[in-house]
């Protein structure tokens, strides 16, 4: 009997890149995804690629068939981990699939506020020349930027950082410092503390109970009124009412912000409002080569599943393996 797999978003070149080979396997597209419906029809399958669709404890008690569920990417804050483990259930993640563009996505950020990108844009198609003088740009050489996370994202951000001639500041306890020292960085335990150091605030964590509104109003208040906060990483990480305070009342310079707390992001979103920050649709780990790359892992992760040979490297809840 074939093993069915319930794919939860767009079936991807890399996906098919994997499964086409398998004729073992049956790979079904699930579009209608409210949790109602994919409760009536997960007890079907035997591995589901999740995309932003929420697997909850509901879900994963009805799932009584599934050996894996692997996400189509490297975030989960959507996924119930400790139900996925309760019920044996490995979860596993793309890897680094994403990392390197999301990292080019944090720089790209950083550039466009920088150099006045929209301003300059804007203007200089209105015939307006004096702009540059209006509104000047700088350099990143020679400016302090701090990378809170050293993970595959945030250790590709601080190589194209200190390639950038920036000085980097680095936070993150979970890992080993002299890492950080290699890679060209400086870390540091309390990054509060250096707060008014600092030109750029760069987000790259994972999202969880100790990072959720981790970046808020006191924090925004420590920082130079030139800084910036750039967040590539997940909503609700900074404080949105927050920044907008922070952005309204030109505390900060500007912010460059991909993820949003409420996705898709609402036209009535008052950070929409502002002149002085850069935005983008949750689309800092998209690209035509992170797309295919992460539908290639995340059907590997299924196969190898199947064939008992599934990547400890990529499993979240590595518990569930031994």
């Amino acid at each position: 009997m074939k093993k069915r797999v319930m794919v939860q978003l767009p079936i991807s070149d890399g996906l098919k890149a994997v499964f086409d080979g398998r004729d073992d396997i049956e790979v079904e597209l699930f579009t209608e995804l409210s949790e109602d419906n994919i409760f009536q029809h997960i007890g079907n399958y035997d591995a589901v690629i999740l995309g932003i669709a929420p697997l909850t404890p509901r879900l994963i008690e009805a799932a009584d068939k599934l050996k894996i569920a692997s996400r189509f990417g490297v975030g989960y804050d959507a996924v119930n981990v400790p139900a996925l483990t309760k019920a044996g259930i490995p979860l596993s993640i793309a890897g680094i699939a994403n990392s390197v563009t999301v990292a080019e996505h944090a720089v790209f950020f950083m550039l466009a506020l920088a150099k006045q990108a929209i301003a300059y844009d804007r203007e200089t198609r209105t015939g307006n020349w004096g702009v540059r003088w209006d509104f000047p740009a700088f350099d990143l050489a020679g400016r302090t930027a701090m990378v809170l996370g050293f993970g595959k994202i945030g250790r590709r951000l601080v190589n194209r950082l200190v390639a950038m001639e920036m000085n980097v500041l680095v936070h993150d306890p979970y890992v080993i410092q002299d890492g950080i020292v290699t890679a060209g960085a400086t870390p540091v335990d309390d990054w509060r503390g250096m707060l008014g150091e600092i030109d750029f605030l760069s987000i790259n964590c994972m999202k969880n109970e100790e990072t959720n509104g981790m970046v808020g109003s006191a924090e925004l208040a420590a920082m130079k009124k030139t800084a910036y906060v750039v967040n590539t990483a997940r909503g609700g990480i900074v404080d949105e009412a927050a920044l907008y305070d922070a952005l309204k009342s030109n505390s900060i310079a500007g912010a460059g912000i991909d993820p949003f707390v409420v996705e898709p992001a609402t036209v009535d979103n008052p950070l929409f409002e502002l002149d002085n920050i850069i935005v983008s649709p949750h689309s800092a780990g998209v690209t035509k080569e992170s797309v295919f790359r992460m539908g290639q892992i995340a059907a590997q992760n299924v196969v190898d599943c199947f064939d008992g040979k599934l990547d400890p490297a990529n499993v979240i809840n590595q518990e569930v393996l031994k």
